[in-house]
């Protein structure tokens, strides 16, 4: 395999960034200036967004784009360029839909492309090294940033600034990058995702609500209100809720409106341990809980199977493998 073979897409975010006239650092570096400094040949600019500006829209279209990259036989592997605020979400997307061996690898920058330390050249031409190695098939999609491989499944942003920004609770990577050698030390579980045509618009409407000291549950109630077909607790310890949070949970369950729950803790899985107005008591209430998927994952995730399959206990169960 060679870099030649390896598509680069590119989306925007800090690593196509540079400080702007009119104040703030915005995106500016097009596609294949971009992936220029990375030796690639093969460049499609999808859009060129930061991410904390992107829609479910935006991200079905990145997904659209990585698919038709990997309907080329002559593609061995694809690389997005991606803001690092939701890339953890669309690369969980595209791990959910991904039914092909050859990696689908996700990256991007702390630094902006004019930062005299600029780290995005590096992790480009990590991804494109990861996403050409033979030991990154069927690994599905992957962030790679400082160095780090990381499953989509697990990864998370875990720090505003450092280099090294994404973690896997509870996981660790799944490999490295050092120099021109990619090592791969783990496999990530992946349980049946999605077809691409379930999904839809993927505009099932998903919230989620955090839990914290006091919390009366006004923010589910509101959700509820505003249509929400779906909820997400991010609770308390191992997925503990209030008393007012655990009443309101009990008003969605009652109203067919499924609800996930998962920690607002860094590492650990969900569990319902607790009595006494804790997590048991939300288990059984009827609210399912997410494991180690933390929330925005979690959301992800009962989106798509909301889109999929439109009836709520369906739904659940379509998801429940991957709760695991």
């Amino acid at each position: 395999m060679t870099e030649a073979r390896v598509s680069v897409l590119t989306t925007g975010g800090t690593i196509a960034s540079r400080p702007a006239p009119e104040g703030g650092v915005r995106v500016a570096v097009r596609g294949g200036e971009l992936a220029a400094s990375a030796g690639a040949t093969r460049v499609r600019e999808v859009m060129l967004a930061h991410s904390f500006n992107l829609t479910p829209a935006d991200a079905l279209r990145i997904v659209s784009a990585v698919l038709a990259e990997l309907a080329d036989p002559d593609v061995d592997g694809v690389v997005v360029t991606h803001g690092t605020d939701t890339m953890e979400e669309t690369a969980y997307l595209v791990d959910l839909v991904l039914d092909d061996e050859r990696p689908v690898v996700f990256t991007g920058a702390q630094r902006h492309a004019s930062a005299p330390d600029a780290d995005g050249p590096g992790n480009l031409a990590d991804a494109v090294r990861v996403a050409a190695a033979p030991e990154a098939r069927s690994l599905g999609a992957l962030v790679v940033m400082g160095g780090r491989i990381h499953a989509a499944r697990y990864a998370t942003k875990a720090h505003t600034l450092a280099l090294d920004a994404f973690a896997s609770p509870g996981h660790g990577p799944v490999g490295r990058v050092t120099e021109d050698r990619v090592e791969v030390t783990s496999r990530p579980s992946r349980p049946p995702g999605f077809r691409p045509a379930e999904l839809g618009d993927l505009d099932a409407r998903v919230d989620i609500v955090p839990a914290y000291l006091g919390a009366d549950g006004v923010q589910i109630a509101a959700c509820r209100a505003a249509g929400a077909r779906g909820l997400v607790l991010q609770a308390l310890g191992t997925g503990n809720p209030t008393p007012g949070v655990l009443r309101e949970v009990r008003a969605c369950v009652a109203e067919r409106i499924p609800v996930l729950v998962a920690s607002r803790c860094f590492d650990g899985p969900s569990l319902p341990v607790y009595g006494a107005g804790g997590g048991a008591d939300l288990a059984e209430a009827g609210a399912v809980f997410a494991g180690p998927l933390q929330a925005p994952k979690a959301r992800l995730l009962l989106s798509a199977a909301l889109s999929a399959a439109p009836d709520p206990a369906a739904a659940v169960r379509r998801i429940a493998p991957h709760l695991r």
